[in-house]
């Protein structure tokens, strides 16, 4: 039997979860308005960051460039889960879930320009793929 990478597993398993909270989102802006969502959205986060501080005794580490840009994964992440309850507030979330799909392109584009980390031919092509799939999916 094949052992998987940790990485892997991890990956894994926020694809799963990550999946659940869209569902998750339609559900909760079915009952109540996106900014309201996003504000019980981040109490739930905030339970889980005060597990993961109370279960492995975690001491923060504190070095600037790694404090901004935490703070700007929190700001950006909450940014696009507000854009991602507008929508799904309005439309499928089987569309919009989809379309928001699209991420992991912007990331390794940004990836390839910022982080200089290469894009080999094989993922280009995944990629193109990946972006006409979502487009086929979405349409209605």
């Amino acid at each position: 039997m094949i052992k998987a990478e940790t990485w892997l597993i991890y990956a894994l398993m926020s694809g799963l979860i990550y999946g659940l909270w869209g569902i998750f989102g339609k559900l909760a802006t079915n009952f109540t308005d996106p900014k309201s969502a996003l504000i019980y959205e981040v109490i739930g986060g905030l339970v889980v960051a005060f597990a993961v501080l109370v279960k492995t005794g975690f001491q923060l580490q504190v070095d600037s460039l790694g404090i901004f840009y935490g703070i700007c994964t929190g700001i950006s992440a909450m940014v696009a889960t507000l854009f991602f309850l507008m929508a799904v507030s309005q439309g499928p979330v089987s569309i919009v879930g989809t379309i928001t799909a699209l991420y992991p392109t912007v990331t390794i584009l940004l990836a390839f320009l910022i982080l200089k980390e290469p894009i080999s031919l094989r993922q280009a092509v995944g990629m193109a793929l990946a972006v006409a799939a979502i487009v086929l999916c979405a349409k209605n």
